[in-house]
């Protein structure tokens, strides 16, 4: 019976040293059949595919080209798909390069392809390709593929990278052009204004301006870092939560974009390939506001509020909701916030005398020009001027104001200029109470400023008149 027993039990080990011995050597031919390779083991041509197609955790999303090669959503073909994104994901397969190769596969669950996490599908005029993606080796950091050839794959660039996206990440955006070379800009709305471009313009004294706002039969002029300040916010606006692809009519009217808030038409020079040739385009923006809200805030005028506002480019049909801070700078587009902010804006340079009216007295700083640098004087001893000009620029608007002066007039200035069009400008300051004075310049009421600027300016002339 003792024999019998140890009979069996040698016979059992013996079953499983060969059991072992047997899956071992199966183990050690997989082995053998896994091999370094650096071939290309797809191409297809982008402009080939005419069905595109993946699923992953992200979602199921299917494409197909129309008969002018536009790319269109199954799911809803108004959808504005991205050309240029959909043929980035494709160009991945026009030359499918892999690191490793392991053939005659008969278990491709120990490499996730039986549940692959990606499968992508294409379909050409005569084919038709399913890749698979499967586990991630993070020995080789490099995935396992199957393309149904029998064979798996560790692949040198992981399509998960490219293919797990949102569908709003193939959205065709609407674009906003660079707009450099501006020559016009109509703003309509809550205030509405024309601005042009004119270079070396005889309605200003300052050659650095050359965008004005049309004023009956005045042109006014505009601060250009201003309005370059403008132009750049417009530029560099990233429009990319949109709302709606496919307004309609009543659609705009819930965004508020039946009647925008704010119009804006540029007009700029579109300069193509060829640079000799030039031709004029034109680009609107449209700013709308959410009706509801609007009719809330009639009666709340706290400006701090978060607002709900909308874009439109064009005769677009997308939607974009803006931010409250690309709001608030898409407005300021008005002759009061893209003008002068400071009293006096020219060179200093080119003041060859100053007439200063200060308590009934009056003094008078001339000048000598000599290889391009001036010097001034007052009663014929050289003056130090610096801090005279950093008072006269210091003269800054507060609040743009046209307000009747009825108090004492603090000081007045008349600057003389070396400019044909402009022979000289008059600043007349006058207290209007303990924080602010009224500034009239050349006769007419134009700004609040800080009185302690004032005060800045009739020290500076005091140190200098009463040395």
């Amino acid at each position: 019976m003792k024999r019998n027993k140890k009979i069996g039990i040698l016979c059992g080990i013996l079953i499983c040293v060969s059991l072992a011995a047997f899956g071992v050597s199966k183990y050690e031919k997989q082995k053998e059949i896994i091999k370094n390779s650096d071939e290309i083991i797809m191409e297809i041509k982008k402009e080939d595919v005419k069905v595109l197609s993946w699923e992953c955790d992200m979602g199921s999303f299917a494409f197909h080209r129309d008969e002018n090669g536009s790319w269109l959503y199954d799911e809803d073909e108004e959808f504005p798909v991205d050309k240029e994104k959909i043929e980035n994901l494709l160009e991945l397969f026009e030359e499918f390069g892999v690191a490793f190769m392991i053939e005659e596969v008969e278990d491709f669950e120990q490499y996730g392809l039986d549940t692959p996490v990606c499968t992508i599908c294409m379909e050409t005029e005569s084919d038709s390709y399913e890749i698979r993606l499967g586990n991630y080796s993070t020995m080789d950091s490099q995935r396992y593929v199957s393309i149904g050839d029998g064979n798996v794959y560790l692949v040198k660039t992981d399509p998960l990278e490219q293919f797990e996206i949102e569908i709003s990440e193939v959205f065709h955006h609407d674009e906003i052009p660079e707009l450099k070379e501006v020559t016009q800009i109509q703003f309509s709305g809550t205030e509405s204004e024309d601005i042009i471009y004119e270079k070396d313009s005889t309605n200003t004294y300052s050659s650095e301006d050359v965008y004005f706002v049309k004023r009956e039969e005045s042109l006014l002029p505009l601060d250009t870092s201003r309005v370059q300040e403008y132009l750049d916010t417009v530029n560099n606006l990233k429009l990319e939560n949109y709302v709606n692809y496919k307004a309609s009519e009543e659609d705009m009217a819930v965004y508020g974009l039946d009647t925008p808030e704010l119009s804006v038409v540029f007009e700029y020079a579109d300069i193509g390939e060829d640079k000799d040739k030039e031709t004029k385009e034109t680009f609107a923006l449209y700013i709308g506001r959410d009706p509801k809200e609007q009719e809330v805030e009639e009666s709340d005028k706290d400006t701090d509020k978060e607002v709900t506002a909308y874009a439109r480019i064009g005769e677009s049909k997308i939607i974009y909701q803006l931010t409250t801070e690309q709001y608030k700078k898409l407005k300021e587009v008005t002759y009061d916030t893209l003008r002068h902010q400071e009293l006096f804006w020219a060179d200093f340079s080119e003041v060859h005398q100053l007439d200063i009216l200060l308590e009934d007295n009056h003094y008078i700083i001339t000048s000598e020009l000599e290889d391009g640098d001036r010097t001034y004087y007052y009663q014929e001893e050289e003056l130090e001027m610096a801090n005279i000009q950093s008072a006269i620029s210091g003269l800054k608007v507060k609040t743009f104001s046209d307000k009747t002066p009825k108090q004492k007039e603090e000081i007045s200035l008349t600057l003389y200029l070396d400019n044909e069009n402009f022979p000289k400008v008059q600043i007349q300051l006058y207290r209007y109470d303990g924080e602010d004075c009224i500034a009239v310049v050349d006769g007419e009421t134009v700004a609040l400023v800080e009185r302690t600027c004032v005060v800045d300016l009739i020290e500076a002339v005091n140190h200098i008149v009463l040395k």
